[in-house]
């Protein structure tokens, strides 16, 4: 996201003032950071970034743990971890407050979004078939299309165990009747997916979940390979039991539109106001992920080439990341 003229006025002055501070000790200097991210390997750019950052205050960033959502909440929240980039809001609100919310986590400023998710299938089959619901699959026969193992159920490719996506997806098909005719297909997301990619290119009928910023749209382009699917009614579980998924022009997905949030410790927040500042105003544009996504599914995947993909936003977009320093630095003197 571009800054204002008045932002990037204010951060201009900050990073004057900024200048003789920088010769003193940095504010993070001799505290170790530990951050998590899930093991989706298109996080390491956005955990990446935020650490490069840390570390220009002087904070020592540690090498990144893989963990998954809901361990790495816990994780945070006892202080054994520092924090995670990819926190979707408000898709990972049961494992914030699982954790203890408010108590032990902090989450401030908005780091990536709007992101949306949810149920597709290629274009053709919904075009042929006239399928724009997911309720539709209810009937045997429509499901059947989607049958890639011969038990007569749609196969949809969905969630990795222990991912937020999961309980939704799981929730969904009861709320919605499609137990006995849905399959919910779990395993390696990106494996599954690669699967699910072969078998469009072969002109085979395809369903499966995703979300953006992700490769996989710019893979499987929506509104010309393939179709975002409607469903009945809003049916969200646990604490999101009572949020609407219903759009401004009363279209339902299926999923609140989501924000990806900063998620840390409250103590070390507290202790740190520089990074937790930082956490505050860092924002990374949704295209921005998509487009170093899509560079590691065409072949720049190594840690080599995400490290480098980070450094090479940051000397693009210098100004912008100067004046979210800046602005930590100063509230680091307040």
């Amino acid at each position: 996201m571009q800054l204002t003229f008045k932002r990037a006025a204010l951060a201009g002055a900050l990073l004057a003032l900024a200048g003789a501070a920088f010769a003193a000790d940095l504010p993070g200097k001799g505290v170790k950071v530990q951050p998590l991210q899930s093991s989706i390997a298109e996080e390491t750019f956005q955990t990446l970034l935020v650490g490069r950052a840390l570390t220009s205050l002087g904070y020592e960033v540690q090498a990144t743990k893989e963990v998954e959502y809901p361990t790495a909440h816990i994780a945070i929240a006892n202080g054994d971890a520092t924090f995670m980039a990819v926190h979707w809001d408000p898709m990972h609100n049961d494992f914030y407050n699982s954790a203890g919310g408010d108590a032990k986590l902090s989450r401030t400023g908005h780091y990536a979004g709007p992101a949306a998710q949810g149920y597709l299938i290629d274009k053709a089959t919904a075009d042929r078939y006239n399928i724009s619901n997911i309720d539709q699959l209810r009937d045997p026969t429509l499901a059947k299309l989607f049958d890639t193992d011969g038990d007569g159920k749609a196969d949809l490719t969905g969630c990795n165990p222990g991912w937020g996506c999961e309980t939704v997806i799981e929730h969904q098909l009861t709320a919605f009747k499609l137990r006995e005719t849905v399959h919910h297909v779990q395993g390696s997301y990106a494996a599954l997916m690669a699967d699910t990619i072969g078998r469009y290119k072969r002109g085979q009928p395809i369903l499966y979940y995703t979300w953006t910023p992700y490769w996989v749209s710019g893979v499987l382009r929506p509104g010309k390979d393939v179709v975002w699917l409607k469903v009945p009614f809003s049916a969200l579980p646990g604490t999101q039991g009572k949020v609407s998924t219903k759009m401004a022009d009363g279209s339902n997905y299926g999923f609140a539109v989501n924000t990806a949030r900063i998620v840390a410790n409250k103590a070390f927040v507290a202790e740190n106001p520089a990074a937790a500042k930082l956490f505050e105003v860092m924002q990374l544009p949704v295209a921005d992920i998509n487009a170093q996504n899509q560079r590691m599914r065409d072949g720049q995947g190594t840690a080599k080439d995400i490290a480098r993909h980070t450094d090479g936003w940051i000397k693009w977009h210098q100004a912008t990341y100067d004046a979210w320093i800046a602005e930590a630095m100063a509230a680091a003197r307040k």
